[in-house]
């Protein structure tokens, strides 16, 4: 359980496009668009216990594509950035089925979208790992 709660999956989805098919994000600001925002109450990724205990932090970039109720298409997924350790990417990709988002909007009207979603894997300030 304790593995849950350091991997930080949400705030916030970036860098997201909407109506575009999988494969294409976009940075750049649209006017009355709103990106899709993760819903899970608790990260649905899960630290690799392995490297919790060796004290090794990463990020890894998902690139997902949401449709206009929430879905994640899951033949759009996969790791736009690694984070060096394939154990780390793994643990990402393996938490998407419970991923839960609510869509993007445009103008308030809920759009299919392709976006960037951040998965930092961090221990706990003052800890090695070992625990």
């Amino acid at each position: 359980m304790r593995f849950l709660a350091l991997v930080t999956v949400f705030l916030v989805a970036c860098a997201a496009e909407d109506d575009g098919p999988p494969g294409e994000a976009s940075d750049i600001p649209q006017p009355g668009f709103e990106p899709p925002v993760i819903t899970n109450p608790e990260s649905p990724v899960s630290y690799p216990p392995t490297l919790y205990d060796d004290g090794v932090e990463g990020s890894v970039v998902l690139q997902l594509y949401v449709s206009e109720d929430g879905q994640i298409v899951p033949d759009s997924s996969q790791i736009a950035e690694g984070s060096g350790y394939a154990e780390l990417d793994s643990a990402a990709l393996a938490g998407i089925p419970a991923m839960q988002f609510a869509p993007a909007r445009r103008n308030g009207s809920p759009v299919a979208t392709s976006f960037l979603q951040p998965v930092h894997f961090r221990l706990p300030e003052g800890s090695t790992g070992g625990g």
